[in-house]
């Protein structure tokens, strides 16, 4: 039986059927001061009803499984346990993959060649509830996504509208907080009242509808 982690410690759980590379990320991972691996699955299956009893604050998932693509078992984890964050490890960045990642509730993905430091910065902005793709990649991938349903995000208030607004460039919610004199908790419920009325699953996905909707405008780029 898996030990309860330590207080503020991240609790990861890896879905890889590479084992060796998995093993690998967990040892690597068991490292970090603030990081603990409890548990490492080798199919979409195994990896689901894992993360059902052990309630990982974030999985890393790969987008190829024998059983269950990347892009299902998050779906299936975010439907179960909301909370939970998932990042996406990727043998190749196509932008098909990098979206459908951001649509079934990624909060960000990696590819396969990421140090292990860029991989324990990952996890720590997963557990924040922060995005792991970074602004600029954003930026490239929002005119690719095709939602439009005028009527989503009618309900946004200005403050959440202003809130969201400060999602787009990344802004992380520590920094809203004291931008706009709330606190960290307050701007959490933004947030998720945000991701809520949007039918989003990640800040990513919120600030990409926000985009397609003509709720807000990316930074720097013009108007399509």
């Amino acid at each position: 039986m898996t030990e309860p982690a330590a207080p503020g410690v991240i609790k990861v759980l890896i879905i890889d059927d590479h084992r060796v590379f998995a093993d690998g990320l967990a040892r690597v991972m068991s490292d970090e001061p603030d990081i603990e691996v409890i548990g490492v699955a080798s199919s979409g299956h195994q990896g689901i009803a894992m993360a059902a009893t052990l309630s990982p604050t974030v999985v890393l998932v790969d987008y190829h499984l024998p059983d269950h693509d990347g892009l299902a078992i998050t779906a299936r984890i975010k439907a179960h346990a909301a909370e939970t964050y998932v990042v996406m490890l990727t043998g190749s960045a196509e932008d098909s993959v990098l979206l459908s990642a951001i649509e079934a509730g990624c909060s960000g993905y990696l590819t396969k060649t990421s140090t292990a430091v860029e991989v324990a910065q990952a996890v720590r902005l997963a557990a924040a509830g922060e995005a792991t793709i970074s602004p600029r990649e954003l930026a490239r991938l929002l005119p690719q996504l095709g939602r439009n349903q005028q009527s989503i995000g009618s309900d946004l208030t200005p403050r959440e509208l202003q809130i969201l607004g400060l999602l787009a460039p990344g802004t992380a919610n520590s920094a809203i907080a004291t931008d706009l004199h709330l606190s960290i908790n307050t701007v959490r419920n933004y947030v998720q009242s945000i991701l809520t009325k949007l039918g989003a699953h990640s800040k990513l996905e919120a600030v990409a509808v926000g985009v397609q909707q003509g709720l807000i405008r990316y930074p720097n780029k013009p108007p399509g």
